[in-house]
This record gives C-alpha cells, sequence and structure tokens, in this order.
C-alpha cells in the first residue's frame, strides 16, 4: 500500500492536527446531497398538484438525477484526481446550491426535470471528492474506517433531517422551499471548506480523456433509459435501441480504458474480488431500496393522511438505525469479519422489506417503524464497511476514481431501483378501477388522483379514493416483495465474494 512506501508522510498524515475539522466540512457534502434526495419524496405529492406530471413524468423527476450522476461520477472522480479533490468540491457546491434555486422555481415538469438533470451534474462532484479526501486525510485504517463511519451516518442523518425539516417547510411554505434550504450548507461549506480542506491530487494523472467521458455517460444513460423503457411498456424500439447504444458505449469504454496508459477508469480494479464484491453489494443494496422507499413518502401521506412533517418523523427509525451502526461497523468488521457483517446487514434490510409485503391502508406504526429501523441498521453495517473496503483496495492517487466507482454503484442502484420497482407500483397502480368519467390524471398518479378526487362530488370521491390507495398499497406491498428478493440474494452473493476480506489494521501491526 501507499503508507508503507512513504512512512514519513503516512506518520505526518496520521498526526495531521486539523483532520478531524476538514472532516466536518466534507460531511456538509454529504448532507447536501442526502437532504436533497429524502426531500424531494415528501415535496412529490405537492409537485404533482402544482405542476402536473403525467406519470412517466412524474419517475424521471425522482430518477433522472441519479441517472445523470451515475452517467458522471466516474468522469468527476478521475476529474479530481486531476485538477485536484478540493477545487472540483469547492465548484460542485457552489452550482449545486445555484441550481438548487431553479428547482424550487422551476413552473413546468419539463423545467424541474432538467432542474433536476442539472443538479445531477453538480452532485456528480460532490461525492467522490468527499471520499478521495477522506483517503488522503487518514492513512490510519482504524481512523479512517470512524471517518467513513462518520461519512456514512451524516448521510444517513441526512436522510432523517431531510423529512422532518422538508415536512416542516411544505406544511408552512410552498413547495419549492424544501430545495432552497441546500443554500446555508453551500455557503458554509464553500466558505469554511476553503480554509480548512487540503488539496490532494494524483501527481501524475495523465490527460482527461474526453472520449472516455463521453463514452461513460452515453454507455450508463442507454442501458439505464433502456431498463426504464422495458420495465414501463415492454420490448419497443427506443427500448431495444437504448440498449444497444448503452452496451455499445460501455463495451467501447472499458475496451478504451485497458488500452490507455492512464486510463480515465482502471478497470483492473475489478480484478480484486472484495472491490467487486463491495461495489456488487453497494449497487443490488440500493436497487432493492431506492423504488421502495421513493414510495413510501407518498404512502404515509397520501394513504395514510400523516402530514409531510408527521411522515418525516415516521421515517426517522431508519436514519437513527444507520447512524448507529455506521459508526460501530468497522469495528465490527475486524472483530467478526467483512463478509458476516455486510451479508448479515444485507439479509436484515431484505427480511424488513419482506415485512412491508403485508401492509394495507390500515397498517399501523409499529410494524412500518420497526421495518424500517432495521432497514437503517442492516444498511449502516453494509455500507460503511464496503466503502472502507472500496477505498483501502487502491492506492490513495486512485482514491478519486475508486469512490466514484462506489458512488456509481450506489447512484445507478437508486436510477435501477426507481425505474423498475418504481414503474411497478405505477402499473399495478394504472389498473385500478374507477368511477365511470373518471378523468384519465387519476391513473397517472396517486397524486393526480387526489387532485381528481377534490373536484367530485362526495360519494364518488370517496370510492375512487378508496380504489386508488388500494392499488397504490398492492403496488408497494409488490415493489417490496421484489426488493427484499434482491437484497437476499445480494447477501448470499456477498457471503462468497467477500470471503477472507478483511480490513486493514494500524499500520503500526
Amino acid at each position: 500500500m501507499t503508507s508503507t512506501l512513504q512512512p514519513a508522510n503516512t506518520t505526518e498524515a496520521v498526526k495531521r492536527p486539523g483532520r478531524w475539522a476538514a472532516l466536518g466540512v466534507l460531511v456538509l457534502a454529504v448532507l447536501l446531497v442526502a437532504v436533497d434526495a429524502t426531500v424531494l419524496g415528501l415535496a412529490t405529492p405537492y409537485i404533482s398538484e402544482e405542476l402536473k406530471p403525467s406519470g412517466t413524468q412524474l419517475l424521471w423527476i425522482g430518477d433522472v438525477y441519479s441517472f445523470v450522476i451515475a452517467g458522471l461520477l466516474v468522469s468527476m472522480g478521475s476529474l479530481g484526481d486531476r485538477i485536484g479533490r478540493k477545487k472540483l468540491l469547492l465548484i460542485g457546491a457552489t452550482a449545486f446550491g445555484a441550481i438548487s434555486v431553479l428547482n424550487a422555481y422551476a413552473v413546468t415538469p419539463e423545467l424541474m426535470i432538467l432542474a433536476r438533470a442539472l443538479l445531477g451534474v453538480a452532485g456528480a462532484t460532490l461525492m467522490p471528492a468527499t471520499l478521495a479526501l477522506i483517503r488522503n486525510l487518514f492513512h490510519d485504517p482504524r481512523e479512517r474506517s470512524l471517518a467513513i463511519g462518520i461519512w456514512g451516518a451524516t448521510a444517513s442523518a441526512g436522510t432523517a433531517v431531510g423529512p422532518v425539516l422538508g415536512g416542516f417547510l411544505l406544511e408552512h411554505f410552498w413547495w419549492g422551499s424544501v430545495f432552497l434550504i441546500n443554500l446555508p450548507v453551500m455557503a458554509v461549506l464553500v466558505v469554511v471548506g476553503a480554509k480548512l480542506l487540503p488539496e490532494s491530487r494524483n501527481p501524475a494523472p495523465g490527460p482527461w480523456d474526453l472520449t472516455s467521458v463521453v463514452l461513460s455517460f452515453a454507455g450508463m444513460i442507454g442501458v439505464v433509459y433502456a431498463v426504464k423503457e422495458l420495465a414501463t411498456h415492454g420490448l419497443s424500439p427506443d427500448a431495444l435501441g437504448a440498449a444497444a447504444l448503452g452496451a455499445g458505449a460501455l463495451y467501447w469504454f472499458v475496451r478504451r480504458q485497458l488500452a490507455l496508459p492512464q486510463p480515465l477508469l482502471e478497470m483492473r480494479l475489478f480484478r480484486n474480488r472484495g472491490f467487486s464484491g463491495a461495489v456488487l453489494a453497494d449497487l443490488l443494496t440500493i436497487l432493492g431500496l431506492a423504488g421502495v422507499v421513493f414510495f413510501l413518502s407518498q404512502y404515509l401521506q397520501l394513504v395514510q393522511g400523516r402530514g409531510p412533517f408527521e411522515a418525516g418523523l415516521a421515517e426517522l427509525p431508519a436514519a437513527v438505525g444507520a447512524v448507529a451502526t455506521g459508526l460501530v461497523a468497522g469495528s465490527f468488521a475486524r472483530r467478526f469479519s467483512v463478509r458476516s457483517v455486510v451479508a448479515g446487514g444485507l439479509a436484515a434490510v431484505g427480511l424488513a422489506l419482506a415485512a412491508l409485503t403485508v401492509i394495507d391502508q390500515s397498517t399501523g406504526y409499529p410494524l412500518i417503524g420497526t421495518a424500517l429501523l432495521v432497514v437503517g441498521v442492516g444498511a449502516g453495517f453494509s455500507f460503511t464497511v464496503t466503502a472502507d473496503v472500496i477505498l483501502s483496495s487502491v492506492p490513495k492517487e486512485q482514491a478519486g476514481a475508486a469512490s466514484a466507482v462506489s458512488e456509481t454503484a450506489y447512484e445507478l442502484g437508486a436510477a435501477l431501483g426507481i425505474a423498475l420497482l418504481g414503474s411497478i407500483v405505477t402499473g399495478v397502480y394504472r389498473g385500478f378501477p374507477a368511477p365511470a368519467g373518471t378523468p384519465a390524471a387519476a391513473h397517472e398518479s396517486l397524486g393526480g388522483a387526489v387532485e381528481v378526487a377534490s373536484a367530485l362530488p362526495a360519494h364518488n370521491a370517496a370510492a375512487l379514493m378508496t380504489a386508488a390507495r388500494e392499488a397504490f398499497v398492492d403496488g408497494l406491498a409488490i415493489a417490496a416483495g421484489l426488493g427484499a428478493a434482491v437484497l437476499l440474494t445480494a447477501s448470499v452473493a456477498a457471503w462468497f465474494l467477500l470471503r477472507n476480506q478483511k480490513l486493514e489494521n494500524a499500520p503500526t501491526h
């Protein structure tokens, strides 16, 4: 490892007095992204009412952010290795705040989709830079495990702060206010980060290959779009064309990386079974979770009638569990084993999602809250340890690229989860029987049904909402079951792929 080749620098880095304060700045960036992602779920019913998107547009609003991030993370992680991770982080944070204003004041579904896509461009600069800087700030493996745990715990805390703060804003202000909460966080990050964060980059990075950037983006977008279209509309020329384009671009991308002397992404990293296993575990975990969580906020509000603030509080157990376990995950992985902690965490999430398959319109909160707590506990163990495995598998000069692979798996999983499981929810929902003469908008989304019902006579409105809510819950239960199957499969895969994988101990050991 790099730490053994440069003992003097390692000692200096371990004793660096400002490293924990610098970590505090980095987690602000994580908080920024996590709050934004969770706030959107709560704001969806309000966006539906105000902008009147179709069901397909609503899904695009939900997942285009992740699509764009997935397409650009590898390129941005590599760019940070070249121009400096601190510089890229501060540029990205500034852009993230500015584009949040565009999200807040979007007046049409199309503009909202564009604003979310641009936010994805800015967001792609943040996450790889934060993890890469942690890799370069903390050379002592145990300190790095704790720092990654704090990083992950902050992301989880953001998922808790987002719904609660967002719920408060939604009950007192218009829906666009939930995006403006990014501005003060961004301002603190930029001002304080400029003073506290050390700059780091690969000392001999080579050129930033624009052909690889285009291929990476086109490949990711093509494949994800194809999956989305196949899940929503079945086989079609558009879906098959996008799949062929995406697969071809990714194949060309891989071939080009293997041929370049200094590639955008070092594909040989995947020869490390621990690295590959950790990346796969992250992707499947988020794929199983994302679609279910995206629609759970709508369930709490539009099916069970909770206000946005109450719905935000109801989702708190997931974040509490993730924060608590994220801080101790590294210690558990050293005491027991990496594979037992990761596989056990994934299995816990899978079983919790399986429990959600029995929910109906009147399910009590003890079941929902317990399931969310178990989801948080399992995810906290799994994500923290896999991030540690990924970062410790590469020299610090390649930390940006490795971090980007980790984040790409996360965002790609989120995009696929919302596309696949979200399309299942939407597909089941659209088939519900409605009273004669019900406008088509009621079948586009549950938010659309709420709006249509407000203009109908009381008897017809009640019948419409009963049928719509029942169909929505049926779709959510099926999606939860599929998510559970994905998570349990990921648990088995992690058990075999992470065999003999260990976290580093302190250099002196």
